[in-house]
């Protein structure tokens, strides 16, 4: 975890001192992701990363980033309750690098492209790159990453189940953008999709009309930065 100050305009002030840490898996590690890490057994044996300390850095904060927040907030969550209280954003998907000029979105090509090189790997690297990666201006709106990521964190959607929609109609759901739900848990097994909450009502009216053909009660739930990417959504 590497903390820094920024400005509400998405400017980078400063960057402070990382908290990194190593824990002693269940099982051994592979030769295969030795190569690729540089970390082995024997630096792991007996490491474990105090929960109390974590939440102790983490608690001041006014915002997680994460490069793939969906994948790392859940683990936070279940490792420290301090992270189910935060907002927080995602460098992958809440920004729009394609229309950037960008061809990929790993982090890796990411800074290549934006002209600079890192030890890949290692956490504390991936943190202080996405800083600076965020830092810099996007080549063809000008404006910071940062900037663009904090108004997409700020940003109210709304998930719209569109639960025992007819089967014939999945084609106009996929074309839409809806993906599917097949997972049994707490939310509905149905297609389903994020709208803007000015792009909420039209996308209800839209599905009365083309898809279930009758007005509907549909599952919905307001998504915000902080529960985006939670187990909870």
């Amino acid at each position: 975890m590497t903390p820094f100050s920024y400005g509400l305009d998405g400017s980078v002030f400063g960057v402070g001192d990382s908290f990194q840490g190593l824990r002693q898996p269940s099982e051994p590690i592979s030769p295969e992701i030795t190569a690729i890490t540089g970390i082995t057994n024997e630096m792991l044996a007996g490491q474990v990363i105090d929960a109390e300390e974590v939440a102790k850095f983490a608690a001041p904060v006014s915002l997680v980033i994460a490069h793939n927040a969906a994948f790392d907030r859940l683990f936070l969550e279940r490792f420290s309750e301090v992270f189910k209280t935060k907002p927080w954003a995602c460098s992958l998907s809440q920004i729009d690098w394609a229309a950037e000029g960008y061809e990929g979105t790993k982090l890796a090509y990411l800074a290549y492209a934006a002209g600079f090189f890192y030890d890949r790997h290692r956490a504390m690297h991936d943190c202080l790159a996405t800083v600076e990666l965020l830092a810099s201006p996007l080549p063809r709106s000008g404006a910071t990453g940062l900037s663009v990521l904090l108004s997409a964190a700020r940003s109210v959607t709304w998930r719209i189940w569109a639960e025992n929609a007819p089967f014939e109609f999945k084609d106009i759901l996929k074309r839409r953008g809806y993906r599917w739900n097949g997972d049994p848990g707490r939310q509905p097994r149905a297609w389903y999709i994020d709208v803007l909450e000015a792009e909420r009502d039209a996308e209800i009216d839209l599905l009365q009309k083309e898809v279930y053909r009758r007005e509907v009660k549909l599952p919905m739930r307001r998504i915000d930065a902080y529960n985006r990417f939670s187990e909870s959504i």
